[in-house]
């Protein structure tokens, strides 16, 4: 799977895991120069607090477009060290 943004592929990995809709990417397979970090957090009430990435690509940033879950719940451990996408953020094989 491939997280595509500004023409860009800014991740990549045949380990996804998906969960409610999203593809959730190892950390290891972000493509780093296009990470910023985020201040912003969210709480979801089953897999707890997430933190987030702005993506900057070609000179154009997209605020908060990656998520992650530092220190998931025990329901969604599995997706600890995982991030994933949105705001315009293309998921493609």
């Amino acid at each position: 799977m491939k997280a595509i943004w500004n023409n860009t592929v800014v991740a990549e990995s045949d380990d996804t895991i998906v969960i409610e809709n999203n593809h959730y990417f190892p950390a290891d397979s972000l493509k780093k120069e296009f990470f910023e970090d985020s201040i912003a957090q969210t709480t979801c009430p089953w897999k707890g607090r997430a933190s987030y990435y702005s993506l900057r690509v070609n000179g154009e940033q997209n605020k908060d477009a990656a998520w992650y879950y530092p220190d998931p719940k025990d329901a969604a451990k599995e997706i600890k060290g995982r991030v994933a996408f949105w705001k315009g953020v293309k998921i493609e094989k």
